[in-house]
């Protein structure tokens, strides 16, 4: 595995002038923000070694290396699923290979169902925590020494300090944002209302199918963390309609405004 994480990053550094120093992971409907990066260099998944191939409607499947805000960037457009047929470790690869980049922190942005009952579709969710519901982890398997221990502690896993700082930006950019726990199952149907209504007992807000691997991959890696979901429905049985990935796209489009405005900020500021 060290050798694949090696190999990705020397061919990505062979293809980039200047080193990243933030990461941003783009969900479903989202991956419009890299298009506002100045002085792109763009390289799809496809031609990085090692590298797995985004299948999934809204995700471009590319890297987009440049500077937003006078930062530079390196912007996922488009991630990877367990869903999908991947190995666990294969959805988290992109984690280890930004870290030995050297980038240390990272935003990560889902579309997520609201289980919360108080949210609404089209609302944002600063993420304070989550339940691995997956069954899986991606660190099960020899550790990899030279990214971190082979226990890390996850009790700060979404920083508090960029969550403080995030909270500060959302009130004074007039951006409502909720604070909330998300869980994550496998997919790729969606859950059932009894499957909600358990993960709201348990304390989640939203759920979804991502995001968890990566932020585990990230502590591990020693990565600073924050976590942003885009409430695009509502989760099974709190609504009488059918859910489906239209609407969810759908939303995202109708957010995109405020959540890039959102983002810029953050990463002006981190």
């Amino acid at each position: 595995m060290n050798k694949k994480i090696s190999e990705a990053k020397i061919y990505i550094e062979n293809n980039i002038v200047e080193k990243p120093e933030i990461g941003l992971i783009l969900g479903s409907g989202l991956g419009v923000l890299g298009d506002r990066a100045e002085n792109q260099k763009i390289i799809d998944y496809a031609n990085i070694p090692n590298f797995p191939i985004s299948t999934i409607e809204g995700h471009k499947g590319r890297f987009i290396f440049g500077e937003i805000s006078g930062r530079k960037v390196a912007i996922m457009q488009g991630r990877f699923h367990y869903y999908e047929g991947y190995d666990m470790k294969e959805t988290v690869f992109p984690i280890w290979v930004m870290r030995l980049l050297g980038i240390e922190k990272l935003i990560v942005t889902n579309a997520a169902g609201g289980i919360n009952t108080d949210y609404k579709p089209g609302e944002l969710m600063l993420i304070k925590d989550h339940i691995n519901f997956m069954g899986k982890n991606p660190l099960i398997g020899p550790n990899l020494s030279s990214m971190g221990t082979r226990f890390p502690d996850m009790s700060n896993a979404y920083s508090s300090r960029l969550r403080d700082l995030i909270k500060s930006i959302s009130y004074k950019l007039n951006i409502p944002i909720r604070e909330g726990v998300y869980a994550s199952m496998t997919g790729p149907a969606y859950e059932t209302p009894a499957e909600i209504k358990m993960l709201r007992i348990m304390g989640a807000d939203a759920v979804g199918m991502s995001t968890v691997p990566e932020v585990i991959a990230a502590n591990h890696a020693g990565m600073e963390v924050a976590g942003i979901s885009c409430i695009t429905n509502m989760a099974a049985g709190v609504l009488d309609k059918p859910l489906s990935h239209e609407e969810v796209i759908k939303t995202a489009d109708e957010v995109k405004d405020k959540f890039i405005k959102l983002v810029i900020s953050i990463i002006n500021e981190i």
